[in-house]
């Protein structure tokens, strides 16, 4: 599997400028509201996802927005959405659950996924995921993230991922009632 150093490298050669920050492991997004004023750009979530045919999906939105499968089912004409067994995240993607992210495509060698990313998500000038670990976010521009994901030979598709979320009544960390 390609390590951060590999994947680093692949973004320096592509002419991609990124900055990566590291933190604590955050295996949600909750664990990250606390630090995620320290990290320029806008925080993501990553969904592995496969219908009941099988396909498997990759969709990367804002952590803010909550997906609605079923109406991302519509949207991207996908049969019934389910999220993917850690194994099989492991064998496709070559990352532990926690750590989903589009950078982890790079490891995707016989492109068995189907890329969608949230529009909203793309109008933002910045963007952070992990890079192949959940201890560090990178961030880097939403259109070299586009620029990293066609040179892997995909073709992502763009589409309306869910809700926004009002993150109000969160207080360090934690939901309030």
């Amino acid at each position: 599997m390609i390590t951060q150093e590999d994947l680093f490298a692949t973004l320096d050669a592509l002419g991609i400028v990124h900055e990566t920050v590291s933190h604590p492991p955050m295996f949600t997004v909750e664990d990250g509201l606390a630090i995620r004023h320290t990290i320029p750009g806008l925080d993501c979530k990553n969904l592995f996802l496969k219908d009941k045919k099988g396909k498997l999906w990759l969709v990367v939105l804002p952590a803010d927005k909550r997906a609605q499968l079923s109406q991302l089912e519509k949207a991207i004409g996908a049969a019934r959405l389910s999220f993917g067994k850690p194994d099989l995240l492991m064998e496709v993607l070559g990352v532990p659950a926690g750590s989903v992210t589009p950078f982890a495509l790079i490891n995707d060698k016989t492109r068995r996924l189907t890329v969608v990313l949230d529009k909203d998500m793309m109008a933002q000038e910045k963007v952070n995921y992990h890079p192949l670990r959940n201890d560090a976010s990178t961030c880097l521009k939403s259109a070299d993230l586009l620029k990293f994901i066609k040179s892997l030979g995909y073709t992502p598709l763009l589409a309306d991922c869910g809700e926004w979320l009002d993150r109000s009544g969160f207080e360090n960390g934690q939901e309030t009632i």
